[in-house]
């Protein structure tokens, strides 16, 4: 008991000085089984935030906005890989993480059982989804864990042009005709409460958050991050010539801070317990894909096996 409690207290001031943490570094349990918790769903998040994006892939009024969404999806499966395997070096199994995922047992980012009926969705998942993400993502390239924070520094840069992506669509449709400016007006109307819903619950019903924090996990509260955004998202929205939809958002001279209305705080957690618009449509789309992908994954296992068996026949020769 005391020897752990010994370790516990070198692992904090280790952590306290800014070290990262390697795998094969000794970690409390709790700080293990907490980053895996969280690596997979961020994980998780990525490969389901392709879905409503891909919706649109066919449909996308041009050429070359065709092919920046192809590549944003791309990225995203991309980074579901990078995760993936940074919750591997922790002692996770991608499989196990896999049908965590599609049984329902593990959780992801609650935006992504929002529908998405119009093109100007794909630019208010680009502007807000992503840079409600991306200010979450920033702090994480300098979270203890190394190699959490290694993969988040190629993440965040990539997330970066998802958002640049997503402004450049609502300033096209803002700078339109009537019904494009309404067109992107009610993208954000949708998209506006949910992505502020995405720093997750207030501080206070927060129960992982403060231990997050001393182990430097996490640099940033839930509320200050959320805080943060609607700083920064509220001028982008005024030089479009948009609304945000919030009559109580105001600026606070004496904070320095935009003062905002309450969040639908029942809506977030309904959507978390699987009953939001798409949660079923998602995890459907996911499981058919997954199945659907079997023979791809058998032909890979199978050249691996046979390129590794070849090697060691010319090892031994």
């Amino acid at each position: 008991m005391g020897e752990s409690h010994s370790l516990e207290e070198r692992f904090q001031a280790y952590v306290d000085a800014e070290n990262k943490i390697e795998p094969k570094d000794w970690m409390p349990e709790r700080y293990r089984k907490t980053l895996i918790r969280q690596i997979s769903q961020h994980a998780h998040s990525e490969v389901v935030g392709m879905l409503p994006e891909s919706n649109w892939i066919t449909r996308a009024p041009s050429l070359r906005s065709k092919l920046i969404l192809l590549a944003k999806v791309q990225d995203e499966a991309g980074h579901g890989l990078y995760l993936y395997s940074a919750a591997e070096t922790l002692g996770a199994d991608r499989k196990d993480m896999i049908d965590d995922l599609h049984t329902g047992k593990a959780k992801y980012s609650s935006i992504f059982n929002y529908p998405t009926i119009s093109w100007a969705d794909m630019g208010a998942i680009g502007w807000l989804v992503d840079g409600a993400a991306i200010a979450n993502q920033v702090m994480l390239c300098r979270t203890s864990y190394g190699p959490y924070s290694r993969a988040m520094v190629r993440i965040c840069k990539e997330e970066s042009f998802h958002q640049r992506q997503g402004y450049e669509i609502m300033m096209r449709l803002a700078k339109g005709t009537p019904e494009q400016i309404a067109m992107a007006q009610d993208a954000l109307n949708r998209w506006w409460w949910p992505s502020i819903m995405m720093f997750g619950p207030r501080d206070e019903d927060s129960p992982n958050s403060a231990q997050s924090m001393k182990w430097k996990i996490k640099r940033k509260s839930n509320d200050e991050l959320r805080q943060e955004f609607i700083d920064k998202t509220v001028p982008q929205a005024e030089f479009l010539g948009l609304t945000i939809p919030d009559p109580d958002l105001k600026w606070n001279e004496e904070t320095g801070h935009y003062d905002f209305g309450e969040i639908n705080w029942d809506e977030f957690y309904q959507v978390i317990k699987g009953n939001g618009p798409c949660n079923k449509q998602r995890l459907d789309d996911r499981r058919n894909a997954h199945e659907a992908g079997e023979w791809v994954r058998e032909a890979a296992n199978a050249y691996a096996e046979k390129e590794a068996q070849r090697r060691k026949e010319g090892n031994a020769a």
